[in-house]
């Protein structure tokens, strides 16, 4: 009997023990759902089925191939919205359409996924109509990520979209969120089959080692890359997107090996691009971007000259990734002012020696750019402007620079054969079988003799020869 009564309290023993334990592990599995990502926040708006097919997507002509010309990436504001809308969609598609990159988030397009599970495509969607409206091959940039990926809060109207915090990268234990979200954006929009992974290694800085965190990125770029292949066998995806940053070369990160007279490389860049190369589970493409000033806004040795780097930067890269097609997601060839705003010089001048910075990335092996449109929301003052600004109803109008990279993208697509002619000094050109451009690269009158053919050529003219 005594045994028995042992054994019963036991028994119960074990039982209030059990109940303590069950106790416990609700009141963490509560606490464990109150810290979720997302747990409380608000969804209003927000719809489950992100990866559903958005609008009629365009039906793709031929096989896709890993590079798309010479076009333009949208930025804040665009041609999306306004009373110039149908007028700029018309002008592109008349041309051709012209490639055309969007981010993900940011740029325009608002948070895609402000709570997991929970999407917001409205704002990418009507970029991504936009740029089928327009006939344009649509491109995009995988960056940002949402808020909740990177320490921040979930929820709509919950985004910080402080740069600071834009340009954060995810924290590591997210990327496989990041990429699922790749793969929910490549879903959505069947129709795009290029895709970019990040812009400018943004929150990949080893502060510690004063470095790129080069592994961070690479580890990103192979799990989106892999998303992406599962979501679309057809879809083609490329980085690193690196800025090729220059430096003076007396700096002490200055490259012996990738310099010039506009400056010399900065080998943490190089390293980095090396990494990158080394260790990705594969490329169809592989992205840069930069400028041709140092990162002191040094001009070397003068704004003409220094677009060589365009094509030095090129050559090594392609050196490097035999042959892989080289984009530039974005250059720049006019120093910025504290506001990032590049308005200093006449548009003449903006305009020659962006066709100078065409031609150095063109013989550098490029076969696709991006020109980083700084679209204005309203006004008749945009400088380097594609064109004046939807937002006002007489908007829409195309402005010298569209002309020059309009024509451009039509001159030289991918796979041009380029061809040496005679110029003389102070001249620049480029040559296929059909066409020549010409820029005269000094703010004087000069007689120019070029190709056979002998004209007048105002300071900094960009001249269009037919062959």
């Amino acid at each position: 009997m005594g045994r028995h009564q042992w054994y019963t309290g036991a028994r119960r023993w074990r039982l209030t023990a059990l109940l303590g334990v069950c106790v416990t592990a609700l009141a963490l599995l509560v606490t464990l759902l109150n810290t979720l990502p997302g747990r409380g926040a608000d969804i209003s708006g927000t719809t489950r089925d992100g990866d559903r097919a958005h609008g009629t997507p365009a039906t793709p002509t031929g096989p896709v191939r890993p590079f798309v010309g010479w076009g333009f990436t949208h930025t804040q504001y665009s041609a999306d919205q306004g009373g110039g809308r149908d007028r700029v969609a018309r002008l592109l598609k008349g041309d051709g359409g012209l490639p055309q990159d969007q981010a993900v988030m940011g740029w325009g397009a608002d948070n895609p996924e402000p709570v997991k599970g929970h999407y917001d495509f409205g704002a990418l969607d009507r970029r991504i109509d936009f740029i089928r409206a327009s006939g344009g091959t649509p491109v995009i940039t995988l960056c940002c990520a949402p808020d909740w990926m990177k320490g921040g809060r979930a929820g709509v109207g919950a985004t910080d979209w402080s740069q600071g915090s834009l340009e954060r990268a995810p924290d590591p234990e997210h990327y496989q969120d990041f990429a699922d979200l790749a793969a929910t954006v490549s879903r959505r929009y069947p129709d795009v089959r290029h895709f970019v992974v990040w812009n400018e290694f943004k929150g990949f800085w080893n502060e510690a080692e004063g470095r790129w965190d080069y592994e961070g990125y690479t580890k990103l770029y192979n799990l989106v890359r892999a998303a992406l292949k599962k979501a679309g066998p057809d879809n083609l995806v490329g980085g690193p997107y690196l800025p090729m940053d220059s430096v003076d070369p007396r700096a002490s990160d200055a490259s012996a090996q990738v310099r010039g007279p506009w400056g010399a490389m900065d080998q943490r860049v190089l390293d980095a691009f090396d990494y990158w190369n080394a260790h990705k589970s594969g490329a169809d493409f592989v992205v840069v971007d930069g400028s041709s000033y140092t990162n002191d806004d040094e001009l070397l040795p003068d704004e003409f000259a220094a677009t060589a780097k365009f094509t030095a930067v090129g050559e090594w890269v392609r050196e490097r990734t035999h042959g892989l097609p080289l984009w530039w997601a974005e250059y720049y060839v006019e120093p910025a002012d504290s506001q990032d705003r590049r308005e200093g010089w006449s548009e003449e001048r903006r305009i020659a020696v962006h066709a100078a910075g065409l031609i150095a990335m063109a013989r550098g092996g490029a076969d696709s750019g991006f020109y980083w449109n700084p679209e204005k929301k309203s006004g008749t003052d945009c400088p380097g402007c594609l064109w004046t600004p939807t937002g006002d109803t007489d908007g829409g109008r195309a402005l010298p620079m569209y002309g020059l990279l309009s024509r451009f993208s039509a001159a030289f697509p991918p796979g041009t054969r380029y061809e040496k002619v005679s110029a003389a000094p102070g001249l620049r050109v480029l040559a296929s079988r059909d066409t020549v451009l010409v820029v005269n690269t000094l703010d004087r009158p000069v007689d120019a003799r070029v190709d056979g053919e002998r004209f007048r050529m105002r300071g900094y003219e960009v001249k269009w020869l037919d062959r």
